[in-house]
């Protein structure tokens, strides 16, 4: 594929992923293009349809076309959740998390363990703890799925904001269907001295056992992890941005202490 030419009257959007690309020329839109270098998983065509999918839906963003690998969303206005309001005890966003959740399959299964395998073929620096906690859970085995759900997969602050009509979700590239447990890990992960609360809420929200969804989480906890290391130490080779690099090591630095 031709990689897709950047207009000069577009201004670069912050983000870790990078390539989104706000343009005002007519309507106010945002230009998601692919990353380059490519990063495992994300693909701008898969991101439309699950927008198309979710049409309507007051939370989601509106996808205005895809063309010659170029997704073009609305310009979503207003501003980012702060990272104090990013609790459990916010019943907005936990209405939120419940309407995604309960929404229709996607029809895109979230391939976990191929693609920690492929982020372990592209990266080009690799470690011993890496290794080994990937040859444990190829040999374990993927959880079975406790409700199968539409995921986000990458909830936080800055991927929420706060409109005037309420609150709507960005960046859906690493979306798709799901074990519930997953989404509810990867926000106990951002601060561990919520998981009780987390987990409390999702389990009186989806009248889940809190128990079985604690375990659950606990079963995926080293799956998310090791998704989370990998991508960083993608990203920190690709970039060579110092702050990744550290963010890496630190995050490796963490999974060998299990």
């Amino acid at each position: 594929m031709l990689k897709p030419a950047i207009n000069p009257h577009w201004s670069l959007l912050p983000g870790l992923s990078g390539n989104s690309w706000r343009t005002s020329e007519g309507d106010d839109l945002v230009q998601r293009l692919p990353p380059q270098p490519p990063i495992p998983f994300v693909n701008r065509q898969r991101e439309y349809r699950i927008l198309q999918k979710l049409g309507s839906a007051p939370f989601s963003t509106f996808a205005k076309k895809f063309h010659a690998g170029v997704l073009s969303v609305a310009w979503v206005e207003g501003e980012p959740l702060p990272p104090s309001a990013f609790i459990p005890e916010n019943t907005e966003l936990l209405a939120v998390c419940k309407s995604l959740h309960r929404h229709p399959l996607f029809g895109y299964r979230l391939p976990v363990l191929p693609l920690l395998q492929r982020y372990w073929q592209v990266c080009q620096q690799r470690n011993a703890t890496w290794l080994k906690i990937l040859q444990r859970l190829r040999h374990q085995g993927e959880p079975r799925p406790l409700r199968l759900v539409p995921l986000h997969m990458d909830l936080h602050p800055g991927n929420v904001i706060q409109t005037a009509q309420g609150l709507a979700l960005i960046d859906w590239e690493y979306s798709a269907d799901g074990d519930i447990a997953l989404e509810l890990t990867t926000l106990c992960l951002q601060d561990p001295s919520r998981t009780n609360a987390w987990i409390a809420a999702y389990a009186d929200a989806f009248n889940l056992n809190p128990d079985s969804l604690r375990l659950q989480c606990r079963r995926w906890k080293p799956w998310l992890q090791l998704l989370q290391a990998s991508w960083c130490q993608l990203r920190a080779e690709q970039t060579q941005q110092l702050s990744m690099q550290q963010l890496a090591a630190e995050q490796w630095r963490q999974l060998s202490l299990y």
